[in-house]
């Protein structure tokens, strides 16, 4: 692993050292000392129809009708059935996608209709597990929301559904096949910014609705919403709009900030390190704003120890999430290695690699001569040289490619990245987090064998 490491880094040097060299001799490659560089991140994912594709969505709240409104917007896919447990959302669905839809409360009923080839599940975390397992067993291929299971015990039952049926499964943290995930595994594995250490990730919101204050209709109750199903497989309790509509706040329905917004993090990370995930796990956080009854904290901050393996060297991982931040609306991830930075999103990644390291090899200090830039004994303070790779005009996104390879191995019968065992491996840190917060407590986690470690 450290030979493949090394020639890639040298590769790495002698693309950089060409550039600075094109640069000293009239070409445009890279820009003068000091300015940032900029590439375009091209799309090379078109969506080829082969066969149509019928859709259901399960869960029509915010999150599924964006997903399916996603997933429509790619060539070949027809949307024939919707349900929800709020009445309301049924009603909206048909004003939607057409008098013609299929809507219900019970999704059995859609699972039982054979004119559905997929399922999006975009229910409360409580329910996805089952769900998923029940679509798959009924021959769907199913695209499911993140996290992928509310504990830490069901991810076993959909892997081996996966397994079972041949189905394909996908989670939905959709910056797994996003430009810019794909462009920092690249650069990550070139050896861009050297052995990676450290890495950090941020999500910050300031709104009621960023925070999970939810609208809740005026015509909630016990009759327009089925609130003995949306209990049915936890705690039983009278009906409780706030519980319904703003479930993310509470730990029997939601998994709070770790599993809503840290997966999305865990799972760009793990792809494009190509990691099991960390092996010791620990948090801490408060509420500190939105003290509004909710049961989950609203500052979250999160240490992860990733272990050595055979696809990278162990480092540490750092993640915050703020519902507090007066600056509001940032997100990040960004990986620290031991020559450089990557600050990465969904459409860009800007690399940052430091100028002052030395090197011994021979071509690259040949092409600092021919630059105009010999390495001498004497150095100069200088900023770290900054390339910035952003995606072209009118991308998509991350969340139409994801759908895109949805669908995409459907047709083929091909995989995805985000499978069941890369979702549990995604989800698992993010469940013990919380763990770790409600227990103030360090939890050992085996990411290879998806296994706690008692001690």
């Amino acid at each position: 692993m450290k030979k493949n490491r090394s020639d890639s880094r040298r590769n790495f040097i002698k693309k950089m050292a060409v550039s600075a060299a094109a640069v000293a001799t009239g070409g445009n490659v890279m820009a003068k000392e000091n300015k940032t560089v900029h590439y375009k991140l091209k799309n090379k994912r078109p969506a080829d129809i082969n066969d149509n594709i019928n859709i259901a969505l399960i869960g029509s709240g915010g999150m599924g009708v964006q997903d399916a409104i996603t997933a429509l917007s790619t060539p070949g896919v027809k949307m024939v059935a919707a349900c929800d447990l709020y009445d309301g959302r049924l009603k909206e669905a048909k004003d939607r996608w057409g008098k013609d839809l299929f809507t219900t409360r019970h999704y059995k009923e859609v699972l039982m209709r054979k004119d559905v080839d997929a399922v999006i599940v975009a229910t409360p975390d409580h329910w996805h597990q089952q769900i998923s397992v029940d679509a798959m067993k009924a021959g769907k291929h199913v695209y499911c929301e993140k996290p992928m299971v509310h504990s830490i015990t069901e991810g076993p039952a959909v892997i081996q559904a996966q397994k079972e049926t041949g189905k394909i499964f996908q989670v939905g943290s959709q910056g797994v096949s996003s430009l810019g995930n794909e462009k920092a595994k690249e650069l990550l594995k070139e050896g861009a910014i050297g052995a990676l250490n450290y890495a950090e990730g941020f999500w910050a919101r300031h709104s009621p609705v960023g925070a999970w204050q939810y609208p809740i209709p005026e015509d909630a109750s016990p009759e327009t919403v089925d609130w003995e199903t949306y209990i049915s497989n936890t705690t039983k309790r009278p009906f409780d709009a706030m519980r319904f509509f703003r479930w993310r706040n509470y730990l029997d329905y939601g998994t709070g900030m770790s599993g809503d917004l840290f997966v999305h993090l865990f799972s760009s990370l793990h792809f494009i390190t190509n990691s099991y995930g960390p092996d010791k796990v620990y948090s801490s956080g408060g509420l500190r704003y939105w003290k509004d009854g909710r049961e989950v904290p609203d500052v979250l901050l999160g240490t992860f120890d990733y272990p050595e393996s055979k696809m990278h060297p162990a480092f540490n991982l750092s993640l915050r999430c703020n519902f507090v931040d007066g600056t509001s609306g940032t997100t990040y991830l960004k990986l620290v290695g031991s020559e450089g930075s990557m600050d990465v999103t969904w459409d860009s990644v800007v690399l940052k690699r430091n100028k002052e390291t030395a090197s011994d090899d021979p071509f690259f200090i040949e092409q600092m001569k021919k630059a105009g830039k010999p390495l001498g004994d004497r150095k100069r303070i200088l900023p770290p040289e900054e390339i910035k790779f952003e995606a072209e005009k009118n991308y998509k996104g991350g969340p139409y490619d994801h759908f895109v390879n949805f669908f995409t191995a459907i047709r083929n019968g091909g995989q995805v990245v985000e499978d069941a065992i890369f979702g549990y491996r995604a989800a698992a840190p993010a469940l013990l987090c919380i763990d770790s917060y409600n227990n103030d407590m360090a939890i050992s986690w085996n990411p290879e064998k998806m296994q706690l470690i008692k001690k």
